[in-house]
């Protein structure tokens, strides 16, 4: 495991240690009321650690505290992972941006777009453009997630199966099924939080010849030294998984099991959106690459160019993602946003009303864990927990506006 403590003083990396206190003091009240079972925070700055710390329990009942190789689901911060993996193809001439997806998933040609009706009468129009990859990378498909509740096509995704998880078909089969049913809109002209990010693992694995959590391992995992992280905790690190949780009556977390067993075997799809666990330790090696344009240790994964180019606004015209976003759950909010190549990107601090920097990208998963770089200051953030759905509380800019508080250089 990647050692997480904190070898420097925080005075040397512009940090009052006093100020940075102000975190644990605020999220452990989270825990001693019961809102949260445990957490694990760790800030850095310029690539040394200036705050690490745990509180609460991993397993509530079984008395098991969160600890330093506690694995947890990262559920949608599987996104930015599988963003990189198609990058790193993009970077071998593999495909365009531009290029239709249906090159590489023949299911997609010839796709239609819902106009009206009911879920099982829908009327469609075909597109006028076909989606293209960077509509994948960038959430403007036209796909969507059936937990939305918001769209009759949302309903179409339930009744095949596709609501919180997914049946029991593999990758592949699940691009089919998705590709069969129509878009919200015309790809490229709005912007809706979807399963786009799986049909973009499938891409990976179409293009690579690889199966993705073969590529995963191979290409990123193995060289940054991620060794915790996959699609399913092996039998020996099962005692390390954190249980998983949602609200329960007066907002005491209240362990749930039936989703929570998940993570101890292979799934059948393999996705890339939301399929993956990890440590905090892992993605802080992944976070640091990230702020490093694309290297670690001597290994390089993407090129500084790429990085920056990820990394900045992709919404179509330049616009902020309340322009154009649908008004269904995302991980992030809309104003002051934009989206780059798999990573929500902070355009205008201001109106976004949360203390950060412009050009900070960042993405957080469905049990309440996130995660940001801020490239201008040189900081990377990680909050780890596992509370089911991350919108029961405004963690992630409470996060950020106790970090940056305690910046003082």
């Amino acid at each position: 495991m990647t050692d997480l403590r904190v070898a420097v003083d925080p005075i040397e990396l512009g940090f009052d240690p006093s100020r940075l206190d102000r975190i644990d003091r605020h999220f452990a009240r989270y825990v001693d009321d019961g809102r949260l079972p445990g957490w694990l925070v760790a800030v850095s700055r310029a690539g040394q650690l200036a705050h690490v710390s745990t509180y609460g329990r991993r397993d509530v009942e079984a008395d098991l505290p969160v600890e330093l190789d506690t694995i947890f689901r990262i559920y949608s911060m599987s996104k930015p992972i599988t963003s990189v993996a198609a990058m790193m193809l993009y970077e071998e001439g593999a495909f365009g941006l531009k290029d239709p997806v249906s090159r590489f998933i023949p299911a997609f040609a010839d796709q239609q777009v819902y106009v009206s009706g009911s879920p099982t009468a829908p009327v469609t129009i075909p597109t006028r453009e076909p989606m293209r990859i960077w509509n994948l990378l960038t959430h403007t498909s036209g796909l969507t997630y059936g937990f939305h509740y918001a769209h009759p096509v949302d309903a179409m995704y339930r009744h095949a199966g596709f609501d919180f998880g997914s049946p029991k078909v593999s990758l592949a089969e699940a691009c089919d099924i998705w590709a069969s049913m129509p878009l919200l809109f015309e790809p490229g002209t709005e912007w809706n939080y979807s399963v786009s990010t799986d049909v973009l693992g499938r891409v990976v694995e179409v293009a690579s010849g690889q199966s993705l959590d073969e590529f995963l391992a191979e290409r990123i995992f193995g060289p940054l030294g991620m060794t915790d992280t996959a699609f399913h905790v092996p039998e020996a690190g099962h005692d390390r998984l954190a249980a998983l949780y949602v609200p329960g009556p007066e907002q005491q977390a209240v362990k749930f099991d039936a989703l929570g067993r998940g993570a101890l075997k292979q799934p059948a799809m393999l996705s890339g959106g939301g399929g993956l666990v990890s440590t905090a330790a892992d993605y802080h090696r992944f976070t640091q690459m990230l702020l490093r344009g694309g290297e670690l240790d001597g290994t390089r994964i993407l090129g500084r160019a790429t990085v920056d180019y990820m990394t900045q606004n992709h919404l179509p015209g330049g616009v902020e993602l309340e322009r154009i976003a649908r008004p269904t759950f995302s991980e992030t909010a809309f104003s002051g946003m934009g989206f780059g190549l798999g990573f929500s990107v902070v355009e205008n601090p201001a109106e976004n009303k949360v203390l950060s920097s412009i050009g900070e990208y960042a993405w957080g998963g469905a049990a309440s864990t996130a995660f940001w770089v801020d490239p201008t200051e040189e900081i990377t953030a990680l909050f780890f927990t596992q509370l089911l759905p991350s919108s029961t509380y405004e963690i992630r800019p409470q996060l950020k506006q106790l970090v940056y508080q305690a910046l003082v250089d």
